[in-house]
Formats: structure tokens, sequence, C-alpha cells
């Protein structure tokens, strides 16, 4: 008797409070603004995700050229030297020195400022780009009479235009000399 009571009040509860059309009415559209708010929220994270920008993780906020041809034609008309990075996406030397690169203020500020950027996962055609060979990772200028400054080098024989993550400061300090010789190299000229 009493779990006839119980259901009986429950079926009458139910019944009292609205009609069934009204109920699955609400429940549709919770359904519905559920959906469109996890579409909304799926397609702004695809978005993010999808979007790859020139930097490829070497500094959002500096200016990328986005081909070796592009960054040749900015430095001549700029003035600026070209700093060109060769990495491979996956390889672990690569992704070490990118982490270091992108951490470094100083070389964050010069990069944005002083120098048109370009970083390759794929070789050039330019020959002058691998003077002592196609390896990564591989930090090489080109200044804005589009010379290849083959003089500017990292610290390693075997390797002379690679760079380490503890050599941060060094890579800096040959940014500050790509720009230094740039300007003598006009003063001497006096084009500048």
């Amino acid at each position: 008797m009493c779990a006839e009571k119980g259901t009986v009040a429950l079926v009458h509860l139910f019944h009292s409070r609205a009609p069934v059309h009204t109920i699955i009415m609400k429940h549709w559209m919770f359904c519905v603004l559920f959906l469109f708010f996890v579409f909304c929220d799926v397609s702004t994270q695809r978005k993010k995700k999808t979007v790859q920008t020139l930097s490829r993780g070497w500094g959002d906020d500096i200016t990328w050229v986005q081909t070796y041809e592009e960054g040749l034609n900015k430095a001549h008309t700029s003035e600026k030297p070209l700093m060109i990075i060769h990495h491979l996406e996956d390889c672990q030397y690569s992704k070490v020195l990118k982490k270091a690169f992108s951490e470094h203020p100083t070389i964050q500020r010069l990069a944005k400022s002083d120098f048109i950027m370009l970083n390759l996962v794929h070789e050039t055609t330019d020959k002058n780009l691998a003077p002592d060979g196609f390896y990564v990772p591989r930090i090489m200028f080109v200044d804005p009479s589009l010379t290849v400054r083959a003089d500017i080098t990292g610290k390693y024989a075997n390797r002379m235009y690679t760079y380490e993550s503890e050599d941060m400061d060094f890579l800096a300090e040959n940014m500050m000399k790509a720009k230094i010789l740039l300007k003598s190299g006009h003063e001497e000229h006096g084009d500048l």
C-alpha cells in the first residue's frame, strides 16, 4: 500500500508540473544548447591548434619572413642583416636550441628590432648557406649586400655555424657583431 501511494504521488507530481510535451521540449532545448557550446569550444580549440605561425616556436613577437628569397629582398631594402636558422622540427638539438633561443631576452629583442628573420625546415638552393655542410641546427647571417657572412661562426670547429643552448650569450654577441660589421661596412662606403 505504501508503495502504491508513493508511485501515485510521483506520477501525480510529474503530471502536475507540466505537460509531457513541454518537458520534452525543454529537454531538447537543453541538448541543442549543450551541443552548440561544445561545438563552439571545439572549433575555437581547433583554430588555436591549427594556426601555424612562421615563428615555429622561435619567438612569436618576432616578424618572420616565409622564404629565403623574401628574406634576401627585405634585407636588401631594409638594410638589415638576414638571420637564417636551419632546423628540423623533430631534431632533439633543434628543439633544445629553439627553447633557449626563444627564452633569451637579448636575442629576442635583437631579432625583433634589428634583423630580418627566417627559420627554415628545408634547405635552400644557395650552397653558400652550407659552407661546412648541411647539418642542423645551423645559424647563418646574410648582410644587406646579399653576402653570406661565413666569417660569423659559432664555437665548434666541426660544426662552425651551430649553437647549443649554453651558447646563447655567444650567439647574442655574434648578432651584435653582424650589426656592427654591417654598419662599419656602410660607413667605409659612405652610404649610411
